[in-house]
């Protein structure tokens, strides 16, 4: 399985923001739908590598003080056969 490694931007919140996602019971932040700014992306072909390159990222001095974050995703390959299969039915 492939990795991908992203070292991205803390976008800070209002008091105003966090309040309003706790009232209403939704989300502070969606990642699907606003993604933190990316300040380095790179890959690695299997988890070892994977975290050894997270570890190397963290130490950034931006990750260190707590204004940047490592991510570590998994990218799974699709079966490219499975979502369009049609049994007839």
């Amino acid at each position: 399985m492939r990795f991908l490694i992203v070292r991205t931007d803390i976008r800070a919140a209002a008091d105003t923001e966090i309040a309003a996602a706790w009232a209403g019971g939704g989300r502070l932040r969606d990642e699907t739908r606003t993604p933190e700014p990316r300040r380095q992306v790179v890959h690695a072909e299997d988890r070892d590598a994977a975290l050894l390159l997270a570890r190397a990222l963290a130490t950034v001095g931006a990750v260190r003080s707590g204004k940047q974050r490592v991510k570590v995703l998994p990218i799974a390959d699709p079966d490219p056969g499975y979502a369009y299969r049609w049994d007839g039915t």
